[in-house]
């Protein structure tokens, strides 16, 4: 998406600004020679430290109508040095989302006791996940409707180990084989985001060697974008439950946080029989 002219002009103010504060030998090189009409880095030194042609960024600092991708905006904010929140400002004004950049992430680990307060407050099943794909906070509604998360070893608490490898979840699960395509589908269309990280390709390899199913779907090359999702699961002793999947990204301002919960289907049942199975448990006052 090309930047909008107003807020393409912003960001080439923002980028002359930072430019302009920044010396030559804060940035570990020579100062070009010539007399420096302006303070800080020249527009050559920026384009050297970002690997980009000095007229790509004489055009961003115009205010042209320019549309640079991610990871030029992120060479751009390492040569200026920009910090976290400098970086996504910059990311805002390009209007580029900094969940699709894997390599920004929060450098911040995320407070778990303060996820796990948030799911606590709902009764409808619950998890966070972060930018790895691990479960990271839920709650007792999710033990007991999804997968008993904190009996699960820490390296296998992600949500494709357990819908492909631990048979008990595909159990409960009645649409197993929709969801799952499904869920690979919407993997298919995210995984480029993340090749540079090893543990997630480790995991990707070793789906791809101990689940068949997961190598099948994967090179029927199904594009899916996330959305609504419904889930059917069968509990023992219990009545099937309807849920529909919604989930909600970018907690606290971190792009690697996703909010999943579970919403029971109206006219379902499952609202009934999810309040007598947390009240069996003694989870509800």
């Amino acid at each position: 998406m090309t930047v909008a002219n107003g807020h393409a002009k912003a960001m080439g103010a923002f980028l002359k600004s930072r430019r302009e504060r920044l010396q030559p030998s804060e940035a570990g090189i020579q100062p070009l020679p010539g007399r420096r009409r302006t303070p800080g880095l020249r527009r050559e030194e920026v384009s050297y430290l970002a690997h980009i042609s000095v007229t790509y960024y004489t055009w961003l600092e115009q205010g042209k109508e320019v549309n640079p991708s991610p990871e030029v905006l992120l060479s751009i904010g390492k040569a200026l040095q920009l910090d976290e929140d400098e970086q996504r400002h910059l990311f805002d004004l390009a209007n580029v989302d900094p969940a699709s950049v894997a390599a920004a992430p929060n450098s911040a680990k995320p407070d778990r006791g303060f996820l796990k307060r948030i799911v606590d407050q709902l009764h409808y099943p619950s998890f966070i996940t972060d930018e790895g794909t691990d479960v990271i906070a839920w709650n007792r509604a999710a033990e007991l409707i999804i997968a008993d998360f904190g009996r699960l070893p820490e390296d296998e608490r992600y949500m494709m180990n357990l819908m492909f490898l631990r048979p008990e979840y595909r159990a409960r699960l009645v649409n197993w084989e929709g969801f799952a395509r499904y869920s690979v589908a919407v993997a298919r269309a995210s995984f480029d985001r993340y090749k540079d990280n090893p543990a997630y390709m480790e995991r990707f390899e070793s789906l791809r060697r101990e689940s068949e199913e997961f190598a099948h779907y994967w090179e029927l090359y199904e594009i899916r974008q996330k959305r609504v999702a419904t889930a059917l699961f069968r509990l023992p002793g219990a009545k099937e439950m309807e849920f529909e999947i919604h989930s909600a990204g970018v907690i606290d301002s971190d792009p690697g946080l996703h909010w999943c919960f579970f919403v029971p289907v109206p006219g379902s049942g499952t609202e009934e029989e999810l309040l007598r199975l947390l009240e069996q448990d003694k989870w509800l006052p």
